[in-house]
């Protein structure tokens, strides 16, 4: 017996390894209450990570969709938390062609910002991204991040158009994202629990970009 009786799909093009996926992963998802532009970053999501949970956790904001779509067509910035989360935006798909992707959490002024103030970087970073008016955030990995996002917010010291916000961890990730979800002054995105992770927020963001 060869190696080949196992392979059922061998000799696909990645095109169709990503379409035989996503029939995969559409009908393995079963019955779900998702909208229609809410199901391409249900299946994205879970296309990234193999993970079905997400089919359940995922959260929409009502006014989620139709918000990053229209900072992404207005080509406003999208403002990372690390740089992972940057490199797993693909902005190829995006019909937009002047949308640049912020991620501050590397530079000198961050790290000056997070000592002066005795802060994580991943909220300092959030702090100097706030300046350059982005349209969508996007945290992956920093609960801090996000807290630090939702305090400029309650200070009306930010107002982005839609934040993604799907920090993984066991140290205030879970409770960072109820926060978000319970707050109603800006749209989110967000997978409740302690799952999450770059992978995750690159991949709900590359599902919008998809439709713009």
């Amino acid at each position: 017996m060869t190696g080949d009786a196992f392979l059922p799909y061998q000799g696909l093009s990645g095109a169709q390894i990503e379409d035989k996926s996503m029939e995969i992963i559409s009908r393995e998802l079963g019955p779900h209450s998702y909208q229609d532009g809410q199901l391409p970053i249900v299946l994205r999501v879970i296309h990234a990570t193999a993970d079905f949970d997400f089919g359940k956790n995922l959260r929409f904001h009502p006014s989620a969709i139709s918000s990053g779509i229209a900072a992404l067509r207005a080509g406003k910035p999208i403002l990372t938390d690390v740089a992972m989360v940057a490199a797993g935006i693909s902005l190829r798909a995006s019909s937009v062609s002047d949308i640049r992707v912020v991620t501050p959490i590397s530079s000198e002024e961050c790290r000056k910002l997070a000592a002066d103030r005795g802060i994580t970087r991943a909220a300092a970073a959030m702090i100097i991204g706030a300046r350059q008016s982005p349209g969508i955030v996007a945290i992956g990995n920093a609960p801090t991040a996000l807290l630090k996002v939702l305090d400029l917010i309650d200070r009306n010291d930010f107002a982005p158009d839609l934040i993604v916000g799907v920090p993984v961890g066991f140290v205030n990730a879970e409770e960072s994202k109820e926060l978000l979800a319970s707050q109603a002054k800006i749209p989110y995105i967000t997978a409740l629990g302690r799952k999450g992770g770059s992978p995750v927020a690159a991949a709900i963001v590359n599902a919008l970009i998809r439709q713009t």
